[in-house]
């Protein structure tokens, strides 16, 4: 028998920004197994999936979700208030699936809300996400359990298979020691090169529950895009350890005509807010000084990252873009920012000291 409950918000009280789900999105949760007692050790594994409109990957999802079924796994299935298919072929892996719990949003909320209703209704031990249009390959959620409990680590990074059309190409993470215990901070710098923090997935690794219970693991409520940027930041400053495992499985389905990556409206503005609130947690931090540099550099990459595909954009869009980069620009650190423009090519250091110049349009908000 299904049950139906209403999910409170979730507030971070460590962080000014609202990590939390929004508690106007009313969620009914049904589960094809019953209710089992949320004693730690019972569900070993909890994976969240959100779905939107994904009607015609979701059951290559779902069949490699059940090519990696336990009797001690679940699988949240978040429904984020799709408008085409996708809820039909929820209903039908709610009865078919093994350990399926299905949730629908009443209203849309996107990714990182999807996300944090998921891990709120979560009883696993360790803690997983997948996308609604990405697959697995069998037994890997198996070999992943078995990977992080033989290090014993806070979360554990793995590699991933890109797939564009039929081309595959393995991504993995920029970090070169593997399936050793370390100092998640240490991973964040150097500025100047590409990091674990840059490699943001959150698919791409399993992370145990008491990261959860201190904050660590849920998204900021609302953003559209970049909603794993200040996740993966705030990890690696607080969590207190991590590995990198070379291990594949998951396969990350790129170009998706319904992905935001692939859309140029507003709601991809959202990477503003986003690199804000890294810039204003590792101001804060007690090593500001070293991560700062860092942080800004790569916030001025994203903005130059879209700049140089401003044609996507919608041409409102692409003004708003121009204007509230520039405001960004100089919101950051100026001297912090000084040395990161002097750092980057020519080019690119070129048009963004341009941009920071460019006077702000009167009213102009994010």
């Amino acid at each position: 028998m299904g049950i139906r409950r209403r999910i409170g918000a979730w507030e971070n009280p460590v962080h000014g920004f609202a990590t939390r789900r929004s508690p106007v999105i009313k969620a009914s949760v049904r589960t094809n197994a019953g209710l089992r007692p949320n004693v730690l050790g019972v569900v070993k594994l909890s994976v969240i999936v959100p779905f939107y409109n994904v009607q015609q990957y979701a059951p290559d999802t779902l069949r490699s979700l059940g090519a990696n079924a336990r009797d001690d796994f679940e699988f949240i299935l978040v429904d984020d208030c799709s408008r085409d298919g996708t809820p039909e072929v929820l209903r039908r892996a709610e009865r078919e699936l093994p350990g399926a719990v299905l949730v629908r949003h009443e209203k849309n909320g996107g990714l990182a809300t999807a996300r944090n209703t998921g891990i709120d209704r979560a009883r696993g031990e360790y803690l997983t996400f997948l996308d609604g249009d990405d697959w697995l390959a069998p037994g890997y959620y198996e070999r992943l359990v078995a990977a992080i409990e033989g290090l014993g680590c806070d979360f554990l990074r793995t590699d991933h298979v890109q797939c564009t059309g039929r081309a595959r190409a393995v991504h993995r993470v920029p970090h070169g020691r593997r399936d050793v215990v370390l100092d998640p901070r240490a991973a964040i710098l150097p500025a100047d090169r590409s990091t674990s923090v840059d490699y943001a997935y959150a698919w791409a690794g399993i992370y145990h529950r008491r990261l959860a219970e201190r904050g660590l693991l849920h998204f900021t409520d609302g953003l559209r895009t970049a909603e794993d940027r200040p996740w993966i930041w705030r990890l690696h400053r607080e969590a207190e350890s991590f590995a990198v495992t070379g291990l594949l499985g998951v396969f990350y389905r790129r170009g998706v005509a319904s992905s935001l990556t692939q859309i140029g409206d507003v709601r991809q503005l959202d990477f503003l807010r986003a690199f804000d609130q890294v810039i204003a947690e590792t101001a804060a931090d007690r090593d500001a000084a070293e991560l700062l540099p860092k942080a800004v550099r790569t916030y001025c990459a994203i903005i130059s990252h879209h700049l140089g595909s401003i044609e996507r954009f919608e041409p409102p869009v692409a003004r708003k873009l121009k204007s509230l980069s520039g405001a960004a620009l100089r919101r950051m650190p100026q001297d912090v920012l000084t040395e990161a423009l002097d750092s980057m090519d020519l080019e690119r250091a070129t048009k963004l000291r341009r941009l920071r110049r460019r006077p702000a349009p009167a009213g102009t908000a994010a």
